[in-house]
Order: C-alpha cells, then sequence, then structure tokens
C-alpha cells in the first residue's frame, strides 16, 4: 500500500510523551550499544517508518539494533527512565501497523538476534532468539524428521517473535494450532528492564496462564527476547485435493460440511475466482481457473489414513456440488497447490497498483454470507476484492484493489474494510484472526467490545507497563479513540454503537 499523509501520525494521538530530550537519550543509548548499531540520521531511519501496512509511517526519534538480552535490557530501562517510548520490531512483515513507530521514541529491532541456541529432538523442541526467521526453524529441525507448524504465508521472511506477539496461524493451522498452540515458554524482558520467563517445557505451569496472554499481546507487556517452541514429526504422507465449485455459496458450505462430518484436514483454504485468476499466471499452480471458488484440503498421515481421508472428503465434497476434483500426484503438486494460495497476496500487488488485505475471523458457516457481502460492498464502493481465507477457521483475507494516487480510493478502501470488519463482529466473529489489531484495526475493536472491557485490556496493560511505553497507541484503544473514530458514543457515561443493521 503506498502512504499518505493524512495517516502519518496516527499512532500518537491518544498519548503525548511530551518533548523527549533527544540528546540525552541518544547518549544514554550510545553508552550500551555499539555506534553501528545505534541509528540516528534519518536516512538511516526511513526504512523503519512502517511495517507491512505501509499506509501508516512514522519516523522515530532512532533504531536500536539489539545484539543480545542484555542490551534489550538496558535500552529498555534507559527509556524507562527518561520515558520514551519503546517499539519493537522483528522482520517488518507485519500487516496491521503494529510496528509503526511513534515519532517521540525509538525503534527497538530484534533482527539481529538470529540464533537458534538449542535443539532437541527427543524432546521435539527448539530454543531460538525473535530474530529466527520462521522457515528457519524447520529447516534445521529438518535432518531429524521434524518441523515447526505454524506456516503463514511470509514464513521465508518473517521471524518468530513477530510471530508470537501477533498469534500468528498459516496454512495448517486448522490441525496443528496457531502459534500459542505451539510455544511451551517465552523469555522476556519488561519495560523496566526485569527478565521474566513464562512457561516452560512442563505440560502445565502453576498460577495464571501468562505465556498464553503475552502470546498475540502484540508486544504491549514485554519484548521477547526467546522462545521454545514445539517440533512435530514429518508426515509419512501429504496430499492435497484441489476442489471445483460453480458457486462461492456452495463452497463456502462445504468447509462447513467437512468439519461437521469430523474431518479435520491438515488444511483448508479457500479462493474465489478472482484470486485464482491472479494466482494461477504468477505461479503456474495448475488451479482451475472456469470455477467460481476452490478448496484446497490437505490430509497427511500414513498412506492408509491419508487415503481414507480422502475417500470422506471426496465424498463430502461431491455432496456440496462440486464440479471437479483432483488429487495431488505426487509431493511436487501438493507443493505447487500450497505455492499458489501462498502467494496469494505478491499476485495481488501485480495486478493493481495497491491492495489492502483484511483480517477478519467469522464461523464457517457463515462463508456464504460474507463472501454475498462483499460482492455487495464491491458495487457499493467500486473497488474489485479478491478473496483468499484460511476457511477452515473461518479466518477471512480479502484483498482490497485499489490505487492510492487516485483521490479518494484510499479512504473507500478503509470504509470497505471496516465494513467487512464490522460485519464480522456482526455475524458472530472477530475483527483479526492472526494479523493483529496494530493501528490499523482500532475502529474495529470498538465495535467488538464496550467500554468495561476495553477497560479491563487497559488494566491488564498498566500491570505490565504503568506509564505505556511499549507500543503506545496500538491494539486497544482509548474510550476518546472510539468516539473519534464514531464506532462508539458517550453519552452520560454510558457507551453505544451505531446501528450496523445495514449489513
Amino acid at each position: 500500500m503506498n502512504a499518505t499523509s493524512h495517516r502519518r501520525h496516527g499512532a500518537e494521538r491518544d498519548q503525548d510523551f511530551g518533548d523527549v530530550d533527544r540528546p540525552g537519550l541518544l547518549a544514554a543509548l550510545a553508552a550500551v550499544v555499539p555506534p553501528a548499531n545505534l541509528l540516528v540520521d534519518g536516512e538511516d531511519l526511513k526504512p523503519y517508518e512502517c511495517d507491512g501496512l505501509s499506509a501508516f509511517r512514522q519516523v522515530p526519534l532512532a533504531v536500536v539494533l539489539a545484539e543480545n538480552e542484555g542490551q534489550v535490557a538496558a535500552v529498555l530501562g534507559i527509556c524507562h527512565r527518561l520515558g520514551a517510548p519503546v517499539v519493537a520490531r522483528g522482520a517488518g512483515t507485519g500487516l496491521s501497523g503494529g510496528a509503526l513507530p511513534h515519532g517521540q521514541g525509538i525503534v527497538l529491532s530484534l533482527a539481529k538476534m538470529k540464533r537458534i541456541l538449542h535443539l532437541d529432538p527427543v524432546a521435539r523442541v527448539a530454543v531460538v532468539e525473535p530474530g529466527v526467521r520462521n522457515l528457519a526453524i524447520s529447516e534445521a529441525a529438518a535432518p531429524h524428521g521434524l518441523y515447526y507448524a505454524p506456516d503463514p504465508s511470509s514464513q521465508i521472511a518473517c521471524s518468530i517473535g513477530g510471530n508470537v506477539a501477533e498469534n500468528a496461524g498459516g496454512v495448517h493451522c486448522l490441525k496443528y494450532g496457531l502459534t500459542v498452540h505451539n510455544v511451551l515458554r517465552v523469555r522476556g524482558v519488561t519495560v523496566e528492564g526485569e527478565i521474566v520467563e513464562l512457561g516452560s517445557q512442563a505440560l502445565d505451569v502453576p498460577g495464571y496462564d501468562l505465556l498464553a496472554l503475552m502470546i498475540g499481546s502484540e508486544g504491549l507487556l514485554a519484548v521477547v527476547t526467546e522462545v521454545t517452541v514445539k517440533l512435530v514429526p514429518k508426515p509419512e504422507t501429504a496430499r492435497v485435493v484441489m476442489a471445483s465449485f460453480d458457486d462461492v455459496t456452495k463452497a463456502g458450505d462445504a468447509v462447513a460440511a467437512i468439519i461437521a462430518a469430523g474431518i479435520i484436514p491438515a488444511g483448508l483454504e479457500m479462493m474465489d475466482k478472482p484470486a485464482t485468476a491472479a494466482v494461477e499466471p504468477f505461479v503456474n499452480a495448475g488451479y482451475d481457473l472456469d470455477a467460481e471458488a476452490i478448496l484446497l484440503c490437505e490430509s497427511d498421515g500414513t498412506p492408509e489414513e491419508v487415503e481414507e481421508e480422502i475417500g470422506r472428503m471426496r465424498a463430502v465434497l461431491e455432496g456440496c456440488g462440486a464440479t471437479g476434483i483432483r488429487v495431488s500426484a505426487d509431493e511436487a503438486e501438493r507443493l505447487k497447490f500450497w505455492a499458489g494460495r501462498k502467494a496469494a497476496f505478491p499476485a495481488a500487488g501485480r495486478i493493481s497498483a495497491d491492495y489492502y488485505c483484511m483480517d477478519g475471523t467469522i464461523p464457517r458457516k457463515r462463508l456464504g454470507d460474507m463472501l454475498r457481502a462483499i460482492a455487495g460492498m464491491e458495487k457499493k464502493y467500486g473497488l474489485r476484492c479478491i478473496n483468499v481465507f484460511h476457511a477452515g477457521d473461518g479466518n477471512l483475507h480479502p484483498l482490497i484493489l485499489y490505487d492510492a494516487n487516485v483521490p479518494g480510493e484510499l479512504e473507500r478502501t478503509e470504509a470497505f474494510g471496516a465494513d467487512i470488519l464490522a460485519l464480522s463482529v456482526k455475524l458472530g466473529g472477530t475483527v483479526t484472526g492472526e494479523h493483529g489489531v496494530g493501528a490499523e484495526k482500532l475502529g474495529g475493536m470498538c465495535v467488538q467490545f464496550d467500554g468495561e472491557e476495553l477497560s479491563t485490556f487497559h488494566r491488564v496493560k498498566a500491570a505490565f507497563d504503568p506509564a505505556g511505553l511499549l507500543n503506545p497507541g496500538k491494539a486497544v484503544p482509548s474510550l476518546h479513540r472510539c468516539a473519534e473514530f464514531g464506532r462508539m458514543h458517550v453519552h452520560a457515561g454510558e457507551l453505544k454503537f451505531p446501528d450496523i443493521e445495514r449489513f
């Protein structure tokens, strides 16, 4: 997405930290990190002004490239003492503005902390630093017949620290779970510079489940410095069924029918016709371009288990009106099927000047309702939208195509996206599945949660970070912010939501 000036200072509107003593801050930071690891010049800071959602941009006061946990603790201690906000950053592949800098603070980059500290094939765990790429864990575990299951489409580049911050998923999360289901322990540093460890390699730990609280907290509670992940055995066999449908509603209904039949595929993804048309010339995945929608259903396990499950899925798909069913003939074709799905985002970039990726989640049985509604929104806003879904768990990734150079198109795109999120909530879902709230979905949070719930979120934040220095202005909106968005109106101390019955 291209940037526009009216969005540049969105992260600063809720909290003003006053005039941070920049010379004093830089001098203190220079005393704890090597000169090459402290970036202060405009040209050096520019690459850090946004993450993957480039509609939000802000240049920080400085960027610190931490190399170890000691430096992270020292930097946080300094920022806490001087009242400077801190935004932790991994690979910068996030899609919600979660790593958007604060103009009065620093970016703390963990990208240099990329060591795999320990890999135990017997215990099936790996201990890694936050800058390790998601895919690198599986590559290191491969000689032992193991891999790390969560596989976001950006797994070749995204870091495990970012995955923890956003509770990332991927095309195989239906069977193997999200990040929260595959992380055993997190070590991190609080804003005061204190080292904390949450979770363990045991099945459970006494007390509150603070590990689950930390995963998906978007850098608001502490800065992750070490992660212990579970490794799982590579299945003996894996095959993908590609099912074609002449109607997107039938495809959506088939997803619900597969789960209702007691089948939990390793992956269950959906793409509509515009999505396959964008992807096929880019990847040559072998998709059915005549279908209005396709489902990719993967089965893994022993050869006998896979054969039996594919037979059951075929019966369900045919009963739901599939016009064609094709099963991957070998591992190369299986990987091509998935390569097409994982290339949906860059493929959208080839056919449109800009695209805006949404991330809502709805009950599986409402997929057809959502697709019909999105078709109506395309006409309402005069914009195209291609749809890809983690269909098995109802996680939507509509890609709204637009051109930021055309006056008004970005604003219409944002309104389109806001309508999708509001409808996700109305259908019984949520405003995010795996991309996080960041700076992007604060308005959606105001639709989903009432004032009492938001106040509870703020109390949790204050328990870890009373001064609000970690990633300020992200994930949890204030009531004032909700009123600004027009999503929530405050009258006589009561919160009332606008009517969204137009859906």
